[in-house]
């Protein structure tokens, strides 16, 4: 593990601004972008919704202006759509309240689009889906919830002038689902914040030398139950190497992915909870190898790249799986490793020879970080949602 005079941080919430505020803030430019989210939340709103509205506020080159909305300001009123140029329904479920949104921004003349991050929306891949998320597929109450779940997502979408998602792959399948859509992509990016704290747990790291422990940290961040099938892929050959290398521990953050197969080896496994998204970069910062395993098929291709950069940006090296975004995001050798569902014994031993080889380990840290600070930059950003909303 990492031992570094590593920065603490404090979170503070950012989504606490009120419905005035958030008005004020919309009518800032002179082209306007309203977001709408049911409700606040730590995942999916904060990649799609806070942070494109972030991006685009501090941005000077386009005089655009962003505020986000929720099913909470639809029982105040609808008094953003009178001052905004395009609408963006982020993963919204359809109901009575987001058809009169829709509606009344038709009567406004507003262009509505549609945000999705997941393969949601399309009720013909909800064996896929299921499958994919370990689902029990004999239990009734799962496909009334997931059905229910993507056949509103998709009922929203139908109603949308155009799309946006996180990568081509999704986009590909979106017009399957609707071939006359516009699609554009805007992939998800780092936080304003979180980019800046780990900049400072780099910093750390390169004033100690990259100094460690005698252990050698795999973490693996999931953050959610339903990835038992994904963390399956690299679980025996991390069993085997951690029989054969006492100094492998195996960091867990969010719900566990695993049964008792781990217990024989007691404190040599460290299960943390759900943090926020600042603390966790800490967390992250520490290991030497952020895994990042996802089954290869249509839903985990539609997938974005958030567990390869949340990591790279604070100097952790990643081996992921080869879906469509790790493979068109990690330079193999380069920026992170590309690993087969086969190779995972080799290459978490080549993965442990570059940590015994400090030098080499910060060559690919420094690169990917470069890497990442260029495509998935906070202040990037801004000119990709201009041309995929308001072009």
């Amino acid at each position: 593990m990492f031992i570094a005079d590593f920065p603490d941080v404090k979170f503070v919430e950012p989504w606490t601004s009120s419905y005035d505020e958030r008005l004020t803030s919309l009518v800032q430019g002179r082209r306007r972008i309203a977001y709408f989210y049911e409700r606040p939340d730590t995942s999916t709103f904060r990649y799609r919704v806070l942070n494109p509205v972030l991006a685009l506020n501090a941005d000077d080159n386009y005089d655009v202006s962003a505020a986000w909305f929720d099913l909470d300001d639809l029982d105040r009123d609808m008094r953003f759509l009178e001052m905004a140029d395009a609408l963006v329904l982020c993963r919204t479920r359809y109901n009575k309240k987001i058809a009169q949104l829709i509606a009344t921004a038709r009567r406004y003349a507003v262009p509505v689009f549609f945000d999705c991050d997941d393969l949601v929306f399309d009720p013909d891949r909800l064996h896929l889906v299921l499958d994919s998320l370990n689902e029990n597929q004999d239990d009734e109450e799962a496909w009334e919830r997931w059905f229910a779940y993507v056949g509103r997502l998709g009922a929203t979408l139908r109603l949308c002038d155009g799309i946006v998602t996180t990568n081509r792959y999704l986009a590909d399948r979106a017009l399957e689902f609707m071939p006359n859509l516009k699609v554009s992509v805007v992939p998800n990016y780092l936080n304003p914040a979180q980019q800046h704290y780990s900049s400072q747990l780099v910093e750390a790291k390169q004033r100690s030398q990259w100094r460690r422990d005698d252990k050698i940290h795999i973490g693996y961040f999931s953050g959610s139950p339903t990835h038992v099938r994904d963390f399956a892929i690299p679980l025996p050959a991390i069993l085997r190497l951690m029989e054969r290398d006492p100094r492998i521990v195996l960091r867990v953050v969010g719900f566990g992915a695993f049964g008792n197969e781990f217990d024989r080896f007691g404190d040599r496994v460290e299960r943390i909870p759900l943090l926020d998204f600042m603390s966790l970069q800490r967390v992250i910062a520490e290991v030497e190898i952020n895994i990042a395993p996802l089954q290869e098929n249509q839903f985990t291709n539609c997938k974005s790249e958030l567990k390869y950069f949340e990591a790279a940006i604070c100097g952790s090296l990643t081996l992921a799986s080869p879906t469509f975004t790790f493979s068109n995001s990690i330079e193999n050798g380069v920026t992170g490793f590309i690993v087969p569902s086969y190779d995972w014994d080799s290459a978490l031993r080549n993965a442990i020879n570059i940590i015994e080889d400090m030098s080499k380990y910060a060559v690919i840290a420094r690169a990917a970080m470069s890497a990442v600070e260029h495509r998935y930059g906070w202040d990037k950003q801004a000119s990709i949602i201009v041309d995929a909303i308001l072009s």
